[in-house]
């Protein structure tokens, strides 16, 4: 396991600042208990402090993973977010998007969030902006991005996309053999 780069560390805080904005500080700055993002083998984990020091003493190849996994980064450079960060990013969410129960399911299937299936959305939300998606009972079902915001989505037909998925708990299920 290695440190981040300046390069790495953007682009991945670029991706959470688009689900959670400034609440960034709240995972990295924590008093009692501190945390670090480590890369091994393109995917990135977010571990306490602690053990990541402890982990240095463990060669590469026999060290499969330590932590929570946050997302891995593309042959391309680019950030994707994993389905297993969603514990830590859902407390901290900037916008949210509560789904009716006859949506849940089509959505854990794998399917986006139509207008039909919205129960609430966070006032004021924009376009194109990372939102985590809620069952009725609060309870973090994944994440994606608006396809129109707060405004135009009241307007919108009840067949239209509201939200794009990204990422969804059924993933653990359909993905278990590449997720990890």
């Amino acid at each position: 396991m290695r440190p981040l780069t300046d390069q790495e560390t953007e682009r991945l805080f670029e991706k959470l600042a688009s689900y959670i904005g400034r609440n960034i500080s709240h995972l990295i700055d924590r008093p009692n208990d501190p945390h670090v993002f480590r890369l091994q083998r393109d995917r990135v984990y977010y571990v306490r402090e602690s053990i990541a020091k402890l982990a240095t003493s463990v060669g590469r190849d026999q060290l499969c993973s330590t932590g929570t996994c946050f997302g891995k980064f593309t042959k391309t450079g680019k950030f994707k977010l994993h389905i297993t960060a969603l514990d830590l990013i859902s407390p901290h969410a900037k916008y949210k998007v509560w789904v009716k129960p006859n949506g849940e399911m089509p959505f854990l299937y794998g399917n986006h969030v139509l207008k039909a299936h919205v129960g609430r959305i966070t006032e004021d939300c924009p376009e194109h902006q990372g939102v985590v998606v809620y069952a009725m009972n609060d309870t973090p079902l994944g994440f994606g991005v608006t396809a129109r915001s707060t405004a135009e989505t009241r307007k919108l037909d009840p067949t239209g996309i509201v939200v794009f998925r990204q990422a969804d708990i059924g993933e653990y299920l359909r993905d278990e053999d590449t997720l990890f």
